[in-house]
């Protein structure tokens, strides 16, 4: 599938500068790239997610990927996944996360953070208070409160992702583990 927008022409600074950062440019920038203000807040916003620390740099990036996984953003994933090695994640369980409730390497904090994060991501949103309760109980107001912020942003990126067509690029085929994929909600037909 090809984006639902043309890609933009980014300025040739930025361009050079995600492409030593990635290896390539990412395509969700071209495509928001057409109203730069857009684009530009957007990076200054997700770099400065980059700085916070009070909450697990590991728990955040599984977040990150279940939420792609329940919203249908491969980009997100593919990207998520892919990130995860240079982060020196545990690749098993990064590859795992698409299929977290059948998968057996998570911990029982790792599982409520999963959890926690389809949950903010659901329409409605379907957290409960035991669940809130629990991770707070574990991580703390700044971890909880930091986790619920960039789990809040990446449901906006992975949505306006969706939305504007823009699919993997290939990122995650540099791992050396597969990525596992999403099972299908039970009652579901098989997509075609």
């Amino acid at each position: 599938m090809a984006p639902r927008v043309p890609k933009a022409e980014l300025p040739v600074e930025l361009s050079e500068n995600l492409v030593k950062q990635l290896g390539e440019v990412p395509e969700p920038i071209e495509v928001v790239w057409h109203s730069p203000k857009v684009a530009t807040s957007n990076l200054e916003f997700s770099a400065k997610l980059g700085e916070w620390d009070a909450a697990d740099a590991g728990l955040k990036s599984f977040a990150h990927m279940a939420v792609a996984a329940q919203v249908g953003c491969s980009w997100c994933l593919d990207v998520g996944y892919f990130q995860a090695q240079h982060q020196d994640l545990d690749l098993t369980k990064a590859s795992q996360v698409p299929r977290w409730r059948e998968s057996e390497v998570f911990t029982p904090l790792e599982r409520d953070v999963l959890e926690y994060a389809e949950a903010m991501t659901n329409t409605p949103p379907t957290v409960t208070d035991e669940l809130y309760a629990g991770l707070l109980g574990r991580l703390g107001p700044a971890a909880m409160v930091e986790l619920t912020a960039y789990i809040a942003f990446v449901n906006m990126a992975t949505r306006n992702n969706a939305a504007n067509g823009v699919t993997s690029q290939g990122f995650s085929d540099a791992c050396e583990i597969p990525l596992a994929t999403r099972p299908e909600p039970s009652g579901a037909a098989p997509a075609a």
